[in-house]
């Protein structure tokens, strides 16, 4: 049916990698096993794996020690919570008090950050997990490939030739390799769920403003949005709700309770209606991926969800307008990277533009550059209200599209990429292909909804992923409308051959 192999039972202390978040919970609080050992269990992972996958700028072996000696003796008192000893990585675009914090490019290599982010402090400092270090992704977050890191390109565990997605790419790779259980992640444009998809992970977008920004290095504003990668969606829902919640050091954080979402996990789909919207199924999907995906169609009816034709008429509108709307908003965001502040700074300069110059030419690569140019472009006098005020008004059309779908019904189901992941160099040189691998994802982004991606099957031994969308501040169904399905298959137990 598939590539790969199946995960372990409970049981498996030897396998400590191939057990769920819950699993490592109960095992911790049964003392079968610690969170020290636990720790040094996916360090020694990473030392004998990473040298190959790429999916670390930074492992923080010292601090995930400490930390894990701290969990152990919470654990002993019979306090922490589920998350309490277990050890997840951290996207490197999250500020860490103490650690680099470098967003894949060579203009933050020397930057150690000062603070924490909120979701790094909510994780280690309330929650008690454990930090094993700081993932690889796309230079600033820009890329659907992870080929455009400073530290080089990472590679995707299920084939060493092949990409893992981006931005995320080490935060996928890391976890589908087993060197993590979980991983954070942010999703601009789709930089969570499709590396998940092309990994065979669950990766979740929440809505914007459920997760806290602060401390997370600014790509696009209005779009940027933390969320998570696991194997499951009851993993993600773990780690989800310690990150959710209010904070007022964010101005677009939104003051609203989070919801239980492992408590909603069991509740049965039956009845739950889901939205099949006919521009996401037009010309451009690969036909043995969308073969995979109307399967798990069918196994959501099985399980008693109502599939109904939806339309979305200006989804197809979605890559231009991000295309105009994220460079925009980066080449506003990244004119602090000016070589004075902090940063990169280039040597030789003798005034102080060539300084500017020198330090961004050096600092930024070509992809951040092309992306500043055309945002900077659009923004500037005589084409502000061509291309910049033109794609905030597709993005108001966008999103009404959602609004009225969400009337009809509670979920909408599509693919989450085009095609299985494809080899590393392929569409380095043509950046519109590389940009269109997010032609299903962008329109959430820019609608500002929760979405996820799960795996759903295999082609030509890839993993292939299965999106679901949702309205405002529904992570929950989300969440339970995918743990149902993975209750009923085990595409999300699959691991690839070598990472066993």
């Amino acid at each position: 049916m598939s590539a790969g192999t199946r995960g372990p039972g409970a049981g498996s202390g030897e396998a400590l990698h191939r057990l769920s978040i819950r699993q490592l919970a109960e095992g911790l609080r049964a003392r079968r096993f610690s969170s020290r050992e636990l720790a040094q269990h996916f360090l020694q992972r990473i030392e004998a794996h990473d040298k190959t996958l790429n999916s670390f700028v930074t492992v923080t072996a010292e601090r995930a020690l400490a930390q894990a000696a701290a969990a152990d003796a919470r654990l002993a008192q019979g306090a922490g919570g589920p998350l309490t000893g277990i050890p997840i990585a951290q996207k490197d675009i999250f500020c860490t008090q103490g650690v680099k914090t470098s967003c894949g490019s060579r203009m933050l290599d020397s930057y150690v950050a000062p603070y924490d982010a909120t979701i790094v402090r909510k994780l280690h400092a309330e929650a008690g997990a454990v930090m094993l270090g700081k993932c690889n992704m796309d230079e600033f977050a820009m890329g659907s490939s992870n080929e455009t890191s400073w530290y080089g390109p990472v590679r995707n565990p299920w084939d060493l030739e092949r990409v893992p997605g981006g931005s995320s790419g080490g935060s996928v790779a890391a976890v589908a390799a087993g060197l993590a259980p979980a991983a954070t992640a942010t999703d601009t444009g789709g930089s969570i769920r499709q590396p998940a998809a092309l990994t065979g992970l669950t990766g979740i977008k929440p809505t914007y403003g459920r997760v806290s920004r602060y401390g997370m290095v600014a790509f696009a504003s209005s779009l940027d949005q933390a969320g998570v990668v696991a194997h499951s969606a009851e993993d993600a829902a773990y780690v989800l709700q310690a990150m959710a919640g209010f904070d007022p050091l964010d101005s677009t954080s939104v003051d609203r309770p989070v919801d239980d979402y492992c408590a909603a996990l069991d509740r049965p789909i039956e009845g739950l209606r889901i939205g099949l919207p006919k521009e996401y199924f037009a010309e451009g999907l690969d036909p043995a991926c969308r073969a995979a995906i109307e399967t798990a169609i069918g196994q959501f009816e099985r399980l008693g969800a109502r599939i109904c034709e939806i339309r979305l008429p200006h989804a197809p509108l979605s890559v231009p307008t991000y295309y105009v709307v994220a460079p925009a908003e980066a080449s506003s965001n990244l004119a602090r990277y000016d070589g004075v502040r902090y940063g990169h700074r280039a040597d030789g300069a003798r005034t102080l533009e060539e300084l500017y110059k020198k330090s961004r030419g050096e600092g930024f690569g070509a992809e951040v550059q092309r992306r500043i140019m055309i945002g900077t472009y659009v923004l500037s006098h005589g084409y502000y209200d061509a291309y910049y005020l033109k794609a905030q008004k597709v993005r108001r059309l966008i999103y009404d599209d959602f609004k009225r779908a969400f009337e009809t019904v509670d979920l909408v189901v599509g693919p989450t990429a085009q095609n299985v992941a494809f080899k590393l160099g392929d569409k380095l040189d043509d950046p519109v292909a590389m940009y269109l691998n997010d032609i299903y994802t962008i329109a959430a982004n820019l609608a500002g909804i929760p979405a996820l991606s799960i795996p759903c099957g295999f082609v030509n031994g890839l993993p292939v992923g299965l999106q679901l969308m949702g309205n405002f501040f529904d992570e929950a169904r989300l969440l339970n409308a995918a743990h149902q399905y993975q209750l009923a298959t085990d595409w999300h137990l699959r691991r690839p051959h070598g990472f066993e």
